[in-house]
């Protein structure tokens, strides 16, 4: 992995409690995403341009609380097995309010933000739906109750 520092943030450390929260069925999905707002992701970097993947016709943007999170991910992509390439992995720290309303609109596509993939009790989605990504780019923003009607 390639940084200068490690991130631990508190805005990290709310986004990963709110996750826990969300995923045991409790906490407040409104706050969930201002948490991410509030927090600085780690994306990984790839051919000059953000990580991302491709499911179900939405591109997710890959970001991750804290480098042990990139790590696991760098680690499963990497061989999947344990093993490990020796590949340097850079990325860029990014606010994800920035990624919500700047990144995911100048995507062109259907896009969110999938933070901690590695991790299978730990990740969460933030799909292309309104209350997550501006009204514009809201796969949703013209179904009755889920846009600018609201």
């Amino acid at each position: 992995m390639r940084g200068e520092y490690v991130v631990s943030t508190e805005a990290a450390a709310g986004l990963v409690g709110c996750i826990a929260e969300r995923r045991a069925g409790v906490g407040d999905p409104r706050a969930l995403v201002g948490e991410l707002r509030r927090a600085l992701v780690l994306v990984p970097l790839v051919g000059g341009g953000l990580w991302t993947a491709e499911l179900g016709g939405v591109r997710w943007v890959c970001g991750f609380t804290d480098e042990a999170a990139l790590a696991r991910f760098a680690k499963a992509r990497d061989g999947g097995d344990g093993r490990v390439s020796g590949r340097e992995w850079e990325f860029a720290e990014i606010r994800g309010a920035r990624l919500l309303d700047e990144v995911i609109p100048a995507l062109g596509v259907p896009a969110g933000v999938a933070v901690n993939i590695a991790d299978p009790d730990g990740s969460m989605l933030f799909p292309p739906v309104v209350g997550i990504v501006p009204d514009a780019v809201a796969v949703d923003a013209d179904v009755p109750g889920g846009g600018r009607g609201r």
